[in-house]
């Protein structure tokens, strides 16, 4: 990649974390899961900007890359980077958790808006995402599937059955994203459940493993296409929650939580322009 098309994908991160601040703020009492979304903007950004194949006008096309959110409270991140490629409007991203709304705290699968899978129970999307690849492999069909879970829910005895899978059926179509921002609901994820070395791990069940910064969105694409064939591939993105905010960074309370007036015009201040 040049420069113009590195800048063109961190300028669409930061416009996805400004609209997401404005999100937050409008949530008002309901409050969101902030600082969760905000530790994946690049990773949406890469993706969208740069990796999936869609049709916005054929958004059943069958051999359309899928992207599976199974860690579902990162929807900040997720409806703004739709909102950018022209799935959901702006009037859509006004309506996020009003009454009414079909935009949720977590998504709801809607084929139409671009949103493939109904997350919120964590780890299902990652054994739903290696049905899919399998089905894929079996059709003939020529599409990825990329699915994005966190670091806390590798807790989960599903995300290792579901590892055991995608390697036994040698899924070189499928893309593992870990969000590892080191914190979860509880805490930090290390005194939680300590998991060791991830990347270890998942070399162990036979994955191609890439350990990156996930906010370098050079790394990150350049991760989503280094893959090796029969092998399922891995990106372990090294994060931080509530990234882009002084008083968020590294704060378990903004797993989910209000965004005052105040607090905004802070968040706001310290933003790049784009």
């Amino acid at each position: 990649m040049n420069t113009n098309e590195i800048q063109a994908v961190k300028s669409l991160a930061q416009r996805m974390r400004n609209r997401s601040l404005k999100m937050a703020l409008d949530a008002d009492k309901k409050g969101s899961h902030l600082g969760a979304a905000l530790s994946v903007m690049e990773i949406f950004a890469s993706l969208y900007g740069r990796i999936l194949k869609f049709d916005v006008k054929n958004p059943t096309d069958k051999e359309r890359d899928r992207l599976i959110i199974s860690k579902g409270h990162c929807v900040l991140a997720y409806y703004t980077a739709l909102n950018e490629v022209g799935f959901l409007t702006e009037a859509d991203l006004e309506s996020f958790e009003q009454n009414d709304s079909r935009l949720h705290g977590h998504a709801t699968r809607e084929l139409a808006s671009g949103i493939e899978f109904s997350g919120g129970s964590l780890g299902m999307g990652m054994s739903y995402g290696v049905g899919v690849a399998i089905a894929g492999k079996s059709d003939k069909l020529p599409y990825t599937v990329y699915v994005i879970i966190g670091d806390g829910e590798c807790n989960e005895g599903i995300i290792w059955e579901s590892c055991m899978a995608a390697s036994h059926y040698k899924l070189d179509n499928f893309v593992l994203i870990i969000d590892d921002n080191k914190l979860q609901y509880d805490g930090e994820a290390a005194k939680v459940m300590n998991m060791g070395s991830l990347r270890a791990k998942f070399e162990a069940f036979g994955f191609y493993t890439h350990d990156i910064d996930g906010h370098d969105v050079e790394q990150v694409i350049n991760a989503l296409t280094d893959r090796a064939v029969g092998k399922p591939t891995c990106i372990i993105a090294n994060t931080v929650k509530g990234k882009g905010v002084s008083f968020m960074e590294h704060k378990k309370e903004w797993h989910h939580s209000r965004l005052s007036q105040e607090q905004y015009d802070i968040a706001m201040s310290e933003q790049p322009p784009i």
